[in-house]
């Protein structure tokens, strides 16, 4: 059910482009990626405020300067009760760390629910603070990402992990 209070949010200069910030009641409930370099559009009905959300920009500030591995904000996640189990799963994946979807199925108790997992996570509607980025394919590829494999590869690379240990689309491996 999604939940029809008002919406305010504010739009945060980050590395990557600006982000739009989302929230109800106090509580950051979406963040999304910039288009061709270009913030979302703010829908009609929702208030802009852009002195807002100064934790979760100070925190997002501390990720993206390496100072920040876990995010402790309050947020609010609206989706079904699968879509809730792999997002909580999601941000148990340490940083610096990734897990494939099959992992993560595993997890919460569902082992063949790999593709169910991989479509929750494009659902999810707080990337890097619940981070998606850190799921790959069980054969270790770079598969599926909201706000592009490019950006997936980034956001790995930033929290330390080498992209020769990632295989890339397109990429083949041939073993003996």
């Amino acid at each position: 059910m999604i939940n029809d209070e008002a919406i305010c949010c504010c739009l945060h200069d980050s590395p990557i482009g600006p982000l739009l910030l989302g929230a109800r009641s106090g509580k950051l409930t979406f963040l999304y990626f910039p288009k061709d370099g270009k913030a979302r559009e703010i829908e009609p009905g929702w208030s802009l405020d852009p002195d807002g959300f100064k934790m979760a920009r100070r925190q997002l500030d501390g990720y993206f300067a390496g100072t920040l591995e876990v995010f402790s904000l309050p947020y609010q996640l609206e989706g079904t009760v699968f879509q809730r189990a792999v997002w909580a799963a999601l941000v148990q994946i340490p940083f610096g760390s990734v897990r494939s979807y099959g992992d993560i199925a595993k997890a919460i108790g569902q082992p063949g629910a790999a593709r169910a997992v991989g479509l929750a996570n494009n659902a999810n509607p707080l990337p890097i603070i619940v981070p998606c980025h850190r799921v790959i394919g069980s054969d270790g590829s770079l598969v599926g990402f909201g706000g592009g494999l490019d950006l997936k590869m980034r956001l790995l690379q930033h929290e330390g992990i080498d992209p020769g240990q990632i295989r890339t689309p397109g990429q083949m491996t041939f073993g003996f």
